[in-house]
């Protein structure tokens, strides 16, 4: 389970940092270390519940700030929600076929929780592959994050993947 922490005041909009896009849901903490920012919850909500809906995305090409969408498809999210980060027992899922974020559907959502996702359940092939440092207990944290294509079946078993996912797996 991601840590939890105490929600920190919203940081007024710069020119160099925009408005926030979800201002009454999540806060981003910004960091200027690399790949060091991260998304934190405004609010409390139930297992399964819908955190956010995906809007005005536009297509893009595969990289680290993309959305896969289906097995040729990604999208950049024009949002605060790409400050969601991995995790291998994440908080929320990404949706893509309803373009919704959602709590997973096993625990409730706090605020003050990391806003994190199973990145596999969206990328087929990591832009930028990583070695995963999230701590997840009881063997659940997965190593080295490439995407579902480079994972055994097995060890996507548990996870809410989307249909995209799931098509490529079976093809595989």
């Amino acid at each position: 389970m991601a840590p939890s922490i105490d929600p920190l005041p919203l940081t007024p909009a710069t020119p160099a940092q925009p408005a926030p896009t979800h201002p009454d849901r999540l806060r981003v903490n910004r960091s200027p270390k690399a790949f060091a920012s991260g998304a934190y919850s405004l609010i409390d909500l139930p297992a399964g519940a819908v955190f956010a809906q995906i809007t005005n995305p536009t297509p893009g090409k595969k990289a680290y700030t993309t959305v896969q969408t289906g097995p040729d498809t990604h999208i950049q999210l024009n949002s605060d929600l790409v400050y969601c980060n991995h995790s291998c027992a994440p908080s929320v899922v990404f949706d893509m076929a309803r373009m919704e974020v959602r709590v997973v559907d096993d625990r409730p959502l706090k605020a003050g929780d990391a806003l994190t996702f199973f990145y596999p359940s969206t990328e087929w092939e990591m832009d930028q592959p990583f070695q995963c440092t999230c701590g997840a207990g009881d063997g659940l944290c997965r190593g080295w994050i490439s995407g579902a294509g480079d994972m055994p079946p097995e060890a996507l078993d548990g996870y809410w993947l989307n249909g995209h996912i799931r098509a490529m797996i079976d093809h595989k």
